[in-house]
């Protein structure tokens, strides 16, 4: 039974051949097949340079001669060589049955592509993304780097053969190529990227953070762009490797679709000081999806969703460098009022200036109150239309009065009833859970109890941010 069914796999290439070899034999005069009206395995199964790829096809799994058979697709049509450089590759594989069927029928998928995609076609767009038949992950087909600047070459490994291309069939295009593609990890599709991300490419290899990001992941990568590096100065002077980190979310594979507005984290990490762990805690990256997608409000995402066999990679148009607690309130749309506010106060005559302070070193602990919370506080007092209207030596005690110097006080390090100083000089008491609400709550310098933290744990490079509900007010009786 085992025997039929291979001769019936086989039958529509049997019958092929046998076609081809009648035509072969005609001495009547007869008309010879057109080879545009065959199909995409009908040529194949006909060119002796690419029976290797007809025997593969016929081993993988899933049936791919009669997808293959019918459809519109494009084929990058490894020839005999490539095949042969493949199986010299392995020690275990002296033929294509060495191969694990379902790992060849991946192989074999990534040199397809949906639609007829002719060289005049990739020459016009000169290089770029594409998709292939190849799944990736995130339940997305992986994708496929194209470089038309010297020949056509595919993911920087395999090149169009001289003649090899835009071979019509009945029901796509072939390219025969001299090697076989890989199936690409996300660094493998970054480095093929020489027209555009050859600076990430050199950096992650400088950094020996290319090795990391080959293995297994998932991993969500943004790349910034040769003209990002180029105009980034690190004016902070931050270990590249904690930067190129920061460009990484380690243990999710995001596409555009899957990123909301909100925090996650990156692979970098900030020095807390806490003796009693490994004092690393790992940087949270803002992302805005209004209006497209913005990280930490400097760098935009311009080409989305590159698919690897272990991650995703965005392409960005900016280094994002790592995160003070000034660059995370500036990059939160709901932290507009507290940034004006530390603007404002920077200004005014009793200037703590709050904004170089909370960009330097730290560490420092921030309770930022929302937007919402300064529309309250403005309602308060009728002459107060905006921060601007707030008396400066006022503004100056509120503002301070959020934040704790010295300390990098995450929410798993807050205790019930701690009382710490803020930099207004004033006591501030955290109640941890035990109310109907679950959510801890502070006690400002005014007795004002029952203020939630709504958001905690935005982790800065020199300190940490909690979002809280309403704004602190100092002890003013003194």
């Amino acid at each position: 039974m085992k025997i039929i069914s291979k001769l019936l796999k086989f039958l529509p290439l049997i019958l092929v051949l046998l076609a081809f070899q009648a035509c072969s034999d005609d001495d009547d005069g007869g008309t010879p097949v057109d080879p545009a009206l065959l199909n995409i395995v009908e040529i194949a199964s006909a060119n002796p340079n690419l029976s290797s790829l007809v025997a593969a096809l016929g081993a993988a799994d899933g049936d791919l001669v009669n997808l293959l058979s019918s459809g519109t697709f494009t084929v990058l049509a490894p020839d005999n060589d490539a095949f042969q450089a493949l199986l010299d590759s392995n020690d275990a594989w002296d033929t294509i049955d060495d191969i694990d069927s379902a790992v060849l029928a991946q192989v074999l998928l990534n040199h397809v592509i949906n639609g007829s995609v002719t060289s005049a076609d990739l020459t016009a767009q000169g290089s770029g993304y594409t998709k292939t038949n190849a799944d990736g992950v995130a339940s997305q087909k992986l994708s496929l780097y194209y470089d038309t600047s010297n020949g056509v070459t595919f993911n920087g490994t395999s090149t169009v053969a001289t003649g090899g291309a835009d071979i019509s069939a009945s029901n796509g295009t072939i390219h025969i190529i001299d090697a076989v593609i890989a199936l690409p990890s996300i660094v493998d599709l970054v480095a093929a990227n020489t027209n555009n991300l050859s600076l990430l490419t050199s950096s992650l290899v400088d950094e020996d953070l290319d090795d990391v990001l080959a293995g297994d992941g998932p991993f969500t990568v943004f790349a910034p762009t040769d003209a990002a590096f180029t105009g980034f100065s690190n004016d902070n002077g931050n270990a590249l490797s904690e930067i190129l980190l920061n460009h990484v979310l380690i243990g999710t594979s995001a596409i555009s679709t899957g990123l909301d507005t909100g925090y996650v984290t990156t692979g970098a990490t900030f020095d807390d000081g806490d003796t009693d762990d490994d004092n690393n805690v790992n940087l949270s990256l803002f992302i805005n999806t209004d209006g497209g997608v913005n990280l930490n409000g400097v760098s935009t995402v311009t080409t989305a969703d590159i698919i690897g066999t272990n991650g995703v990679v965005h392409v960005v148009n900016g280094v994002i460098d790592l995160p003070t607690i000034v660059t995370h309130a500036q990059a939160n749309p709901g932290l507009s009022a507290l940034v004006a506010s530390l603007l404002e106060a920077d200004g005014s005559d009793a200037n703590p200036m709050l904004v170089p302070t909370l960009s330097g070193d730290g560490p420092f602990t921030v309770f930022a109150p929302l937007d919402t919370a300064f529309t309250a506080l403005l309602a308060t007092d009728a002459t107060w239309n905006s921060p601007a209207d707030i008396p400066d030596a006022l503004l100056n005690s509120v503002l301070t009065h959020h934040v704790i110097v010295g300390a990098n006080a995450r929410a798993e390090g807050l205790t019930d009833g701690m009382m710490p100083e803020t930099l207004e000089g004033d006591l501030i008491t955290i109640n941890l859970p035990g109310n109907d609400d679950n959510a801890a709550k502070i006690t400002d310098g005014s007795g004002n109890e029952d203020i939630d933290i709504v958001l905690t744990n935005v982790q800065c490079a020199n300190g940490v941010v909690h979002a809280v509900e309403s704004v602190l007010i100092p002890d003013t009786t003194n």
